[in-house]
């Protein structure tokens, strides 16, 4: 088990803190997998300071995709709409 710590803007930090928000995106350049500990470092990216906050969580479930996005969507809707990240249940 692998402890990684990141930066996270305070707006996303509040959100993983409270628990209102549960997944991540983030880019691959690092490794991780199910069970390593990511710790969220608040920092403000206005002062380039950290707050001093952090919280550590479970990765839980770490799936690597690999693919380009920009074959399947033109860049102009990415940089307009951005990306969903779905977690999906089955429903019975």
């Amino acid at each position: 088990m692998a402890k990684i710590e990141k930066k996270c803007w305070p707006e996303w930090y509040e959100k993983f803190s409270s628990g209102e928000r549960t997944l991540e995106l983030r880019l691959a350049d690092f490794k991780l997998k199910d069970g390593d500990i990511l710790v969220l470092k608040e920092y403000d990216p206005i002062n380039d300071q950290y707050s001093g906050r952090e919280t550590e969580f479970v990765c839980k479930k770490v799936e690597h995709s690999a693919q380009n996005p920009l074959q399947f969507y033109d860049i102009e809707d990415v940089e307009e709409k951005g990306f969903w990240i779905i977690q999906l249940e089955k429903k019975n």
